[in-house]
């Protein structure tokens, strides 16, 4: 991998972690939310303790990390240990720059829909460029290896309601955890978007009675390759030729015109394929991480 790309994609962890800090401390610490994870935690101690963040986030994420490498191996590299640093620094420097009461809005509804967006953006480019941040995507796997009958899904989504639930016990207030619950559903949303790609594709899976007609013209007029698939009719019992092509999102009404130019009786099924590699689309060496 070339010098500039490894610096590319640590610039960006960091950027990530950046976003990460920005959430936790400028909407959702200081209303309480903990929208699950080490970080969320770290909310909780902070709200109790008045530990910082950035200390609780190292001081559980290092022997997590440790643990991991042990039990796991050392899959986990570099760029966690790095993504883990970063966010804990950003959380010192956001700190010592507006101090620990800074908050950007007291409606809670707000901080946790932005403070969710955040965080979503910020993880998901952590994630997408090879680091985690530690926490309970660790501490699930982790779990997993000793209950292999939970998957560290399970595992992760069990700790993170543990999580919401205290920070609720807390602040005594169901609405607490209410309102992290929606931090944590609109990060993990955001953060499953960014790691899969911004740039969907569409297949499409086309029957007609003229397939060589249609995918000649797929080819001249849209560039694209066409795939053709033995089909047999179970009603009928004929046998026909399927033509599968998958083009991006911007050829989609083009490719739908042109079907039904050429047979106005095509069958045509369209489904949203997340991420497509190879010629025409994105390279397999610039894939998700």
């Amino acid at each position: 991998m070339k010098k500039t790309t490894v610096l590319l994609e640590y610039a960006g962890i960091a950027l990530g972690s950046a976003l990460m800090a920005f959430a936790l401390h400028f909407f959702l610490e200081p209303n309480t939310i903990a929208p699950g994870g080490v970080t969320g935690v770290a909310v909780v101690i902070q709200r109790i303790t008045g530990i910082p963040m950035d200390l609780t986030n190292l001081v559980i994420n290092i022997p997590l990390f440790l643990a991991g490498i042990m039990i796991l191996g050392k899959a986990f590299g570099a760029k966690t240990a790095y993504a883990t640093l970063m966010l804990s620094l950003f959380l010192r420097l956001f700190s010592m720059g507006f101090g620990s009461t800074v908050t950007l809005t007291s409606d809670i509804l707000l901080a946790a829909v932005y403070g969710g967006v955040a965080m979503g953006v910020g993880l998901g480019l952590v994630f997408r460029l090879g680091g985690t941040t530690g926490g309970t995507d660790l501490a699930g796997a982790i779990l997993n290896h000793y209950f292999p009958s939970l998957s560290t899904a399970k595992m992760m989504m069990i700790l993170d309601l543990m999580i919401v639930a205290v920070a609720g016990l807390v602040e005594r207030r169901v609405e607490t955890a209410l309102y992290s619950i929606i931090a944590l559903y609109i990060l993990v949303k955001l953060t499953d978007f960014i790691v899969e790609d911004l740039s969907y594709a569409k297949a499409f899976y086309i029957i007609s009675d003229k397939p060589a007609v249609i995918s000649q013209r797929i080819i001249s007029e849209l560039s694209r390759g066409v795939t053709g698939l033995e089909a047999k009719g179970m009603y009928t019992g004929s046998h026909r030729t399927m033509l599968l092509c998958v083009v991006n999102r911007a050829e989609v009404a083009k490719l739908k015109k042109l079907v039904y130019e050429v047979d106005s009786d095509a069958f045509m099924m369209v489904t949203t394929i997340h991420e497509v590699l190879g010629e025409g689309f994105k390279e397999v060496g610039n894939s998700s991480v």
